[in-house]
């Protein structure tokens, strides 16, 4: 954004000493777009449920039916050893689908949708953020099924339950930052897009969602611990299925992953963004 300072000449020169770093400037620029922002992630939920029949009542039964068929798959024929087997895959499964759904959408919309860039300005990373900011807002509502199976299944509800919003917003950090690294790549190699989507058919297999960490060999283990998922997840299940607060460790690694994770996508994204309008 131009910088203008007025001279005693009551003349506007351009002050390229007082300009702001671009990460930096693009907060305070997302900030003024705030209104934008907001109505950018209605629009998102709008157009999402526009035509369908069951509308958010999808959202509802989506993970449920997910749930079922995956609790007799694995519980029955693989016969994993674990109580309240739907209450653990669900957890999963809510946990990598804001992920996954978040950064092919951030891709998408910057890629596919992003020829405003070239009429007007407005913030780049606005894109990003309304996709996470929808993708939580489909979190939440999610999160409706699987109290409803808890329930059901008379799993505990305890006091850590408290502390989801605090992961919940490490792993909305963690997803903005792969997000516009993701989005950066792909306007710059578009086939990107489609390699992502098969490569996130291997993480999601690779990510303990759907099986217990316990029955990998122990010599494949140090590989499994190389997911960054892997840690986020273990938050998750720590406060949803087994009931307990996960260790400070644990959080400040979590935490710290998100959080570089998210400075170097921000980074990256603001420092090739004005590139973006030559490439899409």
């Amino acid at each position: 954004m131009l910088n203008l300072q007025k001279s005693t000449q009551n003349r506007w020169i351009y002050d390229t000493a007082s300009l702001r770093d671009p990460a930096i400037d693009e907060v305070f620029e997302l900030w003024r777009y705030r209104d934008l922002l907001q109505l950018l992630i209605i629009n998102r939920i709008k157009t999402r449920y526009k035509r369908s029949v069951l509308g958010v009542v999808w959202t509802l039964l989506n993970p449920l039916l997910n749930t079922l068929v995956l609790t007799i798959v694995f519980s029955q024929i693989f016969r994993f050893n674990l109580p309240n087997y739907a209450v653990y895959i669900l957890s999963g499964l809510l946990f990598w689908n804001f992920f996954a759904q978040s950064t092919m959408d951030a891709m998408d919309t910057l890629v596919w949708g992003s020829s405003l860039l070239k009429r007007i300005y407005i913030p780049r990373t606005i894109f990003a953020v309304a996709v996470v900011g929808n993708g939580l807002i489909n979190y939440l509502l999610a999160l409706i099924p699987l109290g409803i199976i808890m329930l059901i299944l008379r799993h505990p509800f305890t006091l850590n339950l408290l502390a989801l919003p605090l992961a919940i917003l490490i792993l909305a950090m963690f997803t903005l930052g792969i997000g516009l690294l993701l989005s950066t790549l792909a306007v710059f190699f578009v086939d990107l897009v489609y390699i992502f989507n098969v490569l996130l058919l291997v993480w999601f297999y690779l990510t303990p969602i759907i099986y217990p960490l316990s029955i990998i060999p122990e010599r494949f283990l140090p590989f499994f611990r190389l997911n960054p998922l892997l840690y986020l997840l273990q938050i998750f299940r720590l406060i949803i299925y087994e009931g307990i607060m996960p260790s400070p460790t644990l959080w400040g690694a979590a935490f710290s992953l998100a959080l570089i994770t998210l400075f170097a996508g921000w980074l990256i994204f603001t420092r090739k963004v004005d590139e973006f309008a030559y490439r899409i």
